[in-house]
């Protein structure tokens, strides 16, 4: 009998299965983040993370939007809604993605550069791109689930303070404050979306999807920090992306 003809899973059992995928699957597994979190990165591998994560940065509002475009519930559109404020801040002051910018200069970097998406590894925008595609095309409790990797987001904020601030001397309360704000902006985030999970998803076969996205979601940020490794720390830039001393301050 195949496993989708089983009757679904309790709500705690489905959960610990959620948590599991993280336990598995989630990028804070990734030899690059140990590289970074342990003060082994040069300042161009730091600048090559900054510039591309800065793609995922900057299309979470995107797929959040596209998210809400398709969403008829007005009190989900209420909960999911903060999720963009948070990112995007204020028309003057605020939001995540003007923290990763004091990041970026923080590094040496010129913000303007950074904003403007230029010299973005192919596999990142690839990578960032199916993400969005996701959030916009498939139903809506994929979507939701494919976020949940919030869950284990606060762990790895925390340890990426400590290290940062331990080993790197661009490191401060300002420039680290995109990571700060998420300990308390995720676990808001989260508990909300988990909660939607775990009572919408009441088969067996909303239950196995809602877990593929969520791998799919780990994915997503998996292959992310495999092309940073394999293009900065092997030094295999491919063409069109960021050269140290480009984009500098």
């Amino acid at each position: 009998m195949k496993d989708t003809d089983h009757g679904p899973q309790s709500r705690d059992a489905f959960e610990a299965r959620l948590r599991a995928i993280g336990a598995e699957r989630y990028h804070d597994r990734h030899p690059f983040h140990a590289r970074l979190h342990g003060g082994h990165c040069t300042p161009d591998e730091v600048r090559a993370w900054v510039i591309n994560r800065w793609m995922y940065q900057s299309r979470i509002p995107m797929k959040d939007a596209a998210f809400m475009s398709r969403v008829e519930d007005p009190d989900l559109r209420r909960a999911w809604r903060k999720r963009i404020e948070d990112h995007d801040g204020g028309a003057t002051e605020g939001g995540g993605l003007r923290r990763w910018l004091a990041l970026a200069r923080a590094v040496g970097l010129d913000p303007d550069y950074v904003a403007s998406g230029a010299g973005i590894m192919p596999a990142t925008r690839f990578a960032v791109d199916a993400y969005v595609r996701f959030v916009r095309d498939m139903p809506l409790l994929d979507a939701v689930a494919a976020s949940l990797t919030e869950l284990f987001a606060p762990k790895i904020h925390a340890e990426r303070i400590e290290g940062l601030l331990a080993h790197y001397d661009f490191a401060d309360e300002t420039s680290l404050a995109y990571f700060r704000k998420r300990l308390t902006e995720a676990p808001e985030d989260v508990a909300f979306g988990l909660n939607h999970v775990l009572t919408h998803a009441d088969t067996r076969e909303k239950q196995d999807a809602a877990a593929a996205a969520l791998i799919f979601k780990t994915d997503v940020l998996w292959a992310q920090l495999d092309a940073l490794w394999h293009g900065y720390v092997e030094g295999n830039i491919p063409p069109g992306a960021w050269q140290p001393g480009q984009g500098m301050a």
